[in-house]
C-alpha cells in the first residue's frame, strides 16, 4: 500500500500546498501535513490510530495484585499494555526505572536504555523568573513556564515598566 503522505497534498480550505511537520503529544511524534496559510492540520492515519490506542489504554485503570517474590514485591503488568509496548518497537527493555512520583504513587519508566537522558520519555517541568533592576527599581520582569507533557500550557510573560510609571 502506498503512503499518501509521501506526496503533495492541497489544503481543502484554501487549495495551498501543505507542508510536512511533526506534532508531539504525550511522548508521541505524529506525522502531519500543515497548511501555512490557514493552519489546517492533517494527521497521518497510522500515527492517529496508534495515538488513539494509547489514549484508550491511558484512560483505563487496572487492578493488579502485588505479590511477594523472594525479598521483593512484584506487580503484574496487564497483557494489553505489554502488547501495545511491543508494537512501539524497542520501547520495552529488560530493565525499567521505578520511582516515587508522589506519596502513594509509583512511576515505571520503560524507555530508559541510555544513561545520558537521550531516549528518556520523562516529563520535564520548568519555571524561570528574571527581574532586571536599574537604580533599585524594576525595569524588566520576565516569567517563563514550560511543561513537556502539556506544551499547550507553555507560556512566557514579559512585563516592561514604562518611564511614566517610575
Amino acid at each position: 500500500m502506498v503512503d499518501i503522505f509521501r506526496y503533495d497534498i492541497l489544503c481543502d480550505k484554501c487549495e495551498e500546498k501543505m507542508q510536512d511537520s511533526l506534532l508531539s503529544r504525550n511522548g508521541f511524534n505524529l506525522r502531519v501535513k500543515k497548511c501555512s496559510s490557514c493552519g489546517e492540520v492533517l494527521v497521518h492515519p497510522e500515527d492517529k490510530a496508534e495515538y488513539e490506542d494509547f489514549m484508550r489504554l491511558k484512560k483505563k485503570e487496572y487492578e493488579v495484585k502485588m505479590r511477594m517474590v523472594g525479598n521483593s514485591y512484584a506487580v503484574s503488568i496487564p497483557r494489553e499494555i505489554v502488547d501495545f509496548m511491543k508494537e512501539q518497537e524497542s520501547m520495552i527493555n529488560n530493565m525499567v526505572k521505578l520511582s516515587f512520583q508522589d506519596a502513594g504513587s509509583l512511576s515505571l519508566m520503560f524507555n530508559t536504555s541510555s544513561e545520558d537522558g537521550e531516549g528518556n520519555n520523562s516529563r520535564v517541568v520548568k519555571s524561570k523568573e528574571v527581574r532586571i533592576m536599574k537604580g533599585n527599581k524594576p525595569v524588566l520582569h520576565s516569567k517563563e513556564f514550560s511543561d513537556s507533557a502539556h506544551p499547550e500550557r507553555n507560556r512566557k510573560q514579559i512585563i516592561k515598566k514604562e518611564k511614566d510609571e517610575e
